[in-house]
């Protein structure tokens, strides 16, 4: 049964009959298209319902014209006699009775009811989106009512009264957002002095931190705090707008993480939880919040995209890039995000926001944004580097003492034939020397991750520790050899 159009009457033409006519056997006239009643709104004209109402109501608008709603009246016992009123209104012929479906009585013809208000089609437009945009439940229960006086026993459904206080569960987006932002900071690094003003005070930037433990440690990037580091000013803004002044306790360029300290931490200070970037799985939800652009206290969401993903901070080149075995999400990370938390769907950290692919070319484009490639470190490697630098200040490198080819890609990565300055590719009684290792040989894979250049290699390395030893996969002249490599290490980044 239809009840869209119930408690719509159709405006009616006073001198067309209250009743419709029944003639024994009327012939079969040729109707004249019928033409839209020029109250309905039609598609292509404005109306006073909202557009988003609208768009989601329109598969059950379109169930209802004007045709339809003819159609179904007789079927349905409506009160409003539409069909005589349109007929007489045109001064056509009068249609011939409606057929009932097969198998079905024919229904008495009610008796005439007292004329109603006239109302518009655009009126009944507005209440047919607002029945379907609230539920069945609103719409039969309006039918129930208009029937309340052929014997139906029923009560009008009603919207109830709204909560009078509205508690978001543990585990939303919203409960994991509130309990965190407290716990995470904009940083402000400017280069220079910090006492002359003026020409004293150099560029700076924005980043985001994350309190890491009750001593007021705060972990972030350290290419957000690099201009800072000799002779600059650092402060941290918590969400609640306070402001305290920060100074660094060590920084790894390689690993692009450095640990702060707030020079007046104040008391109650709630640390994130770390969780284990190792059980991480492709699709679990994740939650970035930081600073893009300099927004503070900025939330987005997203997923784990991909794992493992090898990215060098820079082009892979140079000396002083730094490389991470990446987890990869698509929540939106900016310029301004770095350095802060990625979380999972329980608060915990399982990153650290770092770096994004962007279409940029570089062509007057100072600040890439996002396109749903963003990269964190994972929160397991970023926790034993924060650990050493709050220990010795000085961050620690796993190393396997070979110079390897950092340009070439996809075939693995190749040992060069000499390393820097002339010096040997392969440290003499190092790690590498000690596996058999010799310049030329092809490293494939190291563990069970497959290795198709440099960057992927060192990437790799510095997901473990030194003293791990771990399996190694390498070509010599083509021929497939696997051996053990204990890792070394390097402390400091020169």
């Amino acid at each position: 049964m239809s009840t869209e159009n119930e408690g719509t009457e159709v405006p009616a033409d006073p001198s067309a009959p209250s009743v419709p006519p029944a003639p024994p056997t009327p012939p079969a006239p040729t109707a004249p298209p019928t033409a839209p009643p020029a109250d309905l709104p039609r598609s292509d004209q404005p109306t006073q319902v909202q557009p988003q109402v609208h768009d989601q109501a329109q598969p059950d608008a379109q169930a209802q014209s004007p045709a339809h709603a003819q159609a179904q009246a007789p079927a349905a016992g409506a009160h409003a006699p539409a069909a005589p009123a349109a007929a007489g209104a045109g001064g056509w012929p009068p249609p011939p009775p409606a057929v009932p479906a097969w198998g079905a009585s024919v229904p008495p013809v009610p008796e005439p009811s007292a004329p109603r208000k006239r109302t518009g089609g655009l009126v009944a437009a507005v209440l047919v989106a607002a029945l379907v945009a609230g539920g069945v439940g609103g719409g039969i229960g309006y039918w129930a009512a208009e029937r309340g006086d052929d014997g139906i026993s029923s009560t009008t459904v009603s919207a109830g009264d709204s909560p009078a206080s509205f508690k978001r569960d543990p585990g939303t987006v919203a409960a994991v957002a509130n309990k965190a932002l407290p716990s995470v900071v904009t940083i402000q690094a400017k280069s220079g002095g910090s006492g002359g003003g003026g020409d004293s005070e150099g560029e700076g930037g924005t980043g985001t931190g994350f309190v890491y433990d009750k001593e007021g440690h705060i972990v972030t990037n350290n290419h957000v705090v690099a201009s800072a580091a000799e002779g600059g000013t650092l402060s941290a803004t918590f969400s609640n707008g306070k402001t305290y002044d920060a100074e660094v306790v060590g920084r790894a360029e390689g690993y692009d993480v450095a640990v702060l300290k707030l020079k007046k931490a104040p008391d109650g200070l709630a640390p994130l939880p770390l969780g284990d970037s190792d059980k991480v799985a492709v699709g679990d939800s994740t939650i970035a919040i930081g600073a893009p652009f300099g927004l503070s206290n900025t939330v987005t969401t997203g997923i784990i995209s991909a794992k493992n993903r090898p990215v060098a901070s820079g082009d892979g080149s140079g000396g002083n890039n730094s490389y991470m075995s990446a987890l990869q999400t698509d929540a939106s990370i900016n310029p301004g995000n770095s350095g802060g938390p990625l979380l999972d769907a329980s608060g915990a950290v399982i990153g650290i926001n770092s770096a994004i692919q962007s279409t940029g070319n570089g062509f007057g484009q100072s600040q890439a944004g996002s396109i749903g490639l963003g990269f964190a470190i994972p929160v397991n490697q970023a926790r034993n580097v924060a650990e050493q630098l709050i220990k010795t200040g000085k961050p620690v490198y796993p190393v396997i003492g070979a110079t390897v080819n950092m340009t070439d890609k996809g075939e693995g990565a190749t040992i060069a034939q000499e390393g820097a300055g002339g010096t040997p590719a392969i440290t003499p009684n190092g790690p590498a020397a000690k596996a058999g290792l010799k310049p030329g040989d092809v490293i494939t894979a190291l563990g069970d991750r497959q290795i198709d250049s440099g960057p992927t290699l060192i990437s790799e390395i510095w997901t473990h520790k030194s003293g791990d030893t771990i399996k190694l996969t390498y070509e010599r002249d083509g021929k497939p050899t696997t051996t053990t490599v204990t890792l070394g290490e390097r402390t400091g980044d020169n």
